[in-house]
């Protein structure tokens, strides 16, 4: 009912600022007729003073009069028959048009292509019954927390979304909170240390490093955090321990695994002694920027990730072939709130490798998992 009622108010309104121009009827159009009539009776007083005075002869007085008053007939014919001119005509038609068929229109189109029958659905409503949209769901949460902030299993389901949305450190705060009210598990402290891993554009911090240590004190055989740690003693330039730690990695991984082929990148990189050469010529990491890293704050942080990617795009272009650097370049450019930017460079990249490729399937994998678009690149 409300929205019929301010349907209808808008409505008027708009009719009353239409319709005032139209309800000004010009001055000099008005009372034309009489205005005839009084000069023509003027006239033929003013002709009986002038005979009477002598200024002009009989015969000249009545062929005069006699003209006079054909004009003062004729004026007043049309002041009796009132006869309105074609501009007041148009006048009252458009004033017609803007008070009924304008509004019988406007409802027309609403009721042949709006939902008239639809009930209404307040905030509220849409907060209850979100259904597929991330956006109210990511709210409705936040609304809850806010009203309830020491519920962890609200945290604990908020955390991956901000993380797949590129909130990261809205995904950095949520895991901490799940971590603090439910206690460390495997899935929270990966997920945490990861979070902190793409804060930092891909630099194992020694927060990140503490999650991960925890991580496998939980589950000893848990792929994800060690493959952080075997990332993190590449960055410090311990490449003979890392070569180790990511080898132990693929020996015990399942046949078919969707990660296998990046382990198998990093032994194969480190074995050809181009870990530190690949960390300075392509925007890697090195063992300074990850000290430097973690005594940043964070706007400085972000400063120097966007000047690591900066280095990386440029040497993307000229290296086409660098598959980790695309997988790097991608997650920065999320991280950095540039998701534009980070799909532009997924399906530039999925040009050299395409999408029926293992590095093709693993480059999807990660827009997955950060919720980028790869569309334009045949996907």
């Amino acid at each position: 009912m409300l929205f019929w009622i301010l349907v209808a108010i808008l409505t008027a309104a708009v009719a009353a600022v239409l319709l005032l121009p139209l309800l000004r009827r010009p001055v000099a159009a008005a009372g034309d007729a009489s205005h005839d009539v009084e000069v023509y009776r003027d006239q033929l007083e003013e002709l009986k003073r002038d005979e009477a005075t002598g200024l002009i002869g009989a015969s000249e007085a009545e062929l005069a009069r006699a003209e006079v008053a054909r004009r003062l007939i004729a004026a007043k014919k049309d002041e009796t028959k009132g006869k309105a001119d074609p501009a007041e005509r148009r006048n009252r038609l458009a004033q017609a048009f803007v008070i009924l068929l304008m509004p019988a229109v406007g409802l027309c189109l609403y009721l042949a292509t709006g939902r008239p029958d639809l009930p209404a659905q307040p905030l509220a409503e849409r907060l209850a019954n979100p259904g597929n949209d991330i956006s109210i769901l990511i709210a409705r949460a936040e609304n809850h927390l806010a009203r309830n902030p020491d519920d962890g299993a609200g945290w604990d389901l908020l955390a991956p979304i901000y993380y797949r949305s590129g909130r990261m450190e809205d995904s950095a705060n949520a895991f901490s909170q799940a971590i603090r009210l439910l206690g460390p598990s495997t899935e929270r402290l990966d997920g945490h240390a990861e979070t902190l891993i793409a804060l930092s554009s891909g630099i194992v911090t020694a927060e990140a490093r503490k999650q991960l240590e925890q991580s496998l004190t939980l589950k000893a055989d848990n792929p994800r955090a060690k493959y952080y740690l075997a990332l993190a003693l590449e960055q410090d330039g311990k490449r003979a321990e890392a070569r180790a730690a990511f080898e132990v990695i693929a020996r015990e991984a399942p046949a078919g695994a969707p990660w296998l082929p990046l382990v198998n990148r990093h032994i194969a990189t480190l074995a050809e002694g181009q870990g530190s050469e690949t960390a300075g010529q392509l925007g890697n990491p090195t063992a300074d920027d990850v000290v430097a890293a973690q005594d940043m704050s964070t706007g400085d942080r972000q400063q120097m990730i966007a000047g690591m990617v900066e280095s990386l795009s440029a040497k993307l272009q000229d290296d086409p072939n660098n598959f980790e650097g695309w997988m790097r370049i991608i997650r920065s450019y999320v991280v950095l709130d540039q998701r534009p930017k980070a799909e532009a460079a997924l399906q530039t990249a999925l040009k050299t490798f395409p999408a029926d490729s293992e590095n093709g399937k693993e480059l999807l994998a990660l827009a997955r998992d950060l919720s980028i678009s790869a569309e334009g690149s045949g996907q």
